[in-house]
């Protein structure tokens, strides 16, 4: 981190100008990083903490491919029934249900309701 520091110093402000002075990409990441450390190696000491948010960014990718794929939902009413359906169909995921059986059973009239 301190050779990281002496690197990338922080960019003195101009005199006469007001506001702050744009820093360089590794200097803000370096700040970041010193400021929120504890945070950002949380995953290592708690193995509840997953590595990445990618769980997050995985729950927004579907809807943007079929937003794509078809150019856009055709009611706000599609939309939010697409969605609710995703939002369902994850959560069972992760709480250890089959797809297969989830699905079998709405289609079935027997669905599985998500845990609360």
């Amino acid at each position: 981190m301190r050779e990281g520091e002496e690197l990338n110093p922080p960019k003195l402000k101009p005199d006469g100008k007001s506001g702050r002075c744009k820093q360089s990409d590794a200097h803000n990441l370096l700040r970041r990083f010193r400021l929120h450390a504890d945070a950002i190696l949380r995953f290592i000491a708690d193995p509840t903490v997953p590595f990445s948010n990618n769980i997050a960014e995985r729950a927004v990718r579907m809807p943007k491919v079929k937003q794509k794929v078809s150019g856009c939902f055709r009611t706000v009413a599609g939309a939010d029934n697409f969605c609710t359906i995703r939002s369902c169909l994850d959560t069972l995921r992760k709480q250890g249900h089959s797809m297969l059986d989830v699905l079998r059973r709405a289609f079935a009239g027997d669905p599985i309701a998500p845990a609360a």
